[in-house]
C-alpha cells in the first residue's frame, strides 16, 4: 500500500543520509522525499512516500523512530491530511496553436505558465499526486521536454491529536 511518513529530525548534517540508508539497508524503496526546516530552525519535517506492505511499514517506522536524530514519526492518513506535489514541465511547442492549447489545459488544471517560447512552453502545477498524473497523461501528446518534480509535502489535517 501507499503511504506517506512525516517524520520530524534534528536539522544537522547527515540526517537525511542516515534516513535514505536505513531504507537502502532494508531493500525499502523511497517514492518520494521533501526535506524542509520547519518552524522551528533547529528541526526539519521529512515527508516520505513508499509502498509497503503493512508488516514491512511497521518495520520502517520502528526503525525510523530508533535513529538518534529522530524526534517524530507519523503515519498519515491520506484522508485526514493534506499533500501536494510540485511539478514543472517544459513542453515542446510544435505549432501556433499549440500554446493556446496548452494555456487552456494549465487553466483547467488551475497551473501558473512560465516562459512562453515560440518552440517550448513552462508550465508548473501543484496538486495531489493523482491530478500530476492526469495532467501529465494529457500533455504527453505534445512532447515532455523536460520534467522536475518536487515530491510530497503533507501535513495532518487539525490542529491537536484531540481535534477533528
Amino acid at each position: 500500500m501507499w503511504s506517506i511518513i512525516s517524520v520530524l529530525v534534528e536539522n544537522k548534517p547527515g540526517v537525511l543520509f542516515k534516513i535514505t540508508n536505513l531504507f537502502r539497508s532494508r531493500n525499502y524503496n523511497i517514492d518520494s522525499i521533501s526535506v524542509g526546516i520547519t518552524e522551528n530552525p533547529e528541526v526539519s519535517r521529512m515527508t516520505i512516500t513508499t509502498e509497503a506492505d503493512e508488516k514491512q511499514l511497521n518495520q520502517i517506522l520502528k526503525q525510523l523512530d530508533k535513529l538518534i536524530d529522530t524526534l517524530e514519526v507519523k503515519l498519515l492518513d491520506e484522508k485526514k491530511s493534506v499533500y501536494r506535489e510540485l511539478v514543472m514541465m517544459k513542453l515542446k511547442v510544435s505549432k501556433p496553436t499549440d500554446i493556446k492549447e496548452i494555456t487552456d489545459l494549465a487553466n483547467a488544471f488551475k497551473c501558473d505558465v512560465h516562459d512562453v517560447r515560440k518552440s517550448s512552453i513552462i508550465i508548473e502545477i501543484t496538486a495531489t499526486p493523482d491530478r500530476v498524473s492526469a495532467l501529465v497523461d494529457l500533455v504527453k501528446g505534445y512532447g515532455i521536454l523536460e520534467m522536475a518534480r518536487t515530491g510530497i509535502c503533507a501535513l495532518a489535517r487539525g490542529g491537536y491529536e484531540n481535534e477533528s
